[in-house]
């Protein structure tokens, strides 16, 4: 546990912004985990809720949530995947 003051202070913005980012991430897994569902029963909905997917992933990374190479290998293996059910 912090003995000064300002640690005190450090420590619960920190859980705060802890809290934050998983519910953020948490958000974004559960509209991917949507997403490939969908793309296995019907792809037009599936292209209308990758661009969700895509947004939610680029906000993640430019609130330094994900890193950029990682939101972009995200949205690439997602493309993928609507790509190979057009097929």
């Amino acid at each position: 546990m912090p003995q000064r003051h300002c640690a005190v202070k450090e420590l619960r913005k920190s859980k705060q912004h802890r809290l934050h980012n998983l519910d953020i991430k948490s958000d974004l897994k559960n509209t991917v985990k949507e997403y490939v569902a969908l793309t296995k029963t019907d792809a037009k909905k599936a292209a209308e809720l990758l661009a969700t997917a895509y947004k939610k992933i680029d906000k993640a990374a430019k609130r330094n949530i994900l890193h950029k190479k990682t939101a972009s290998r995200r949205k690439s293996s997602l493309a993928k995947l609507l790509a190979s059910q057009k097929a």
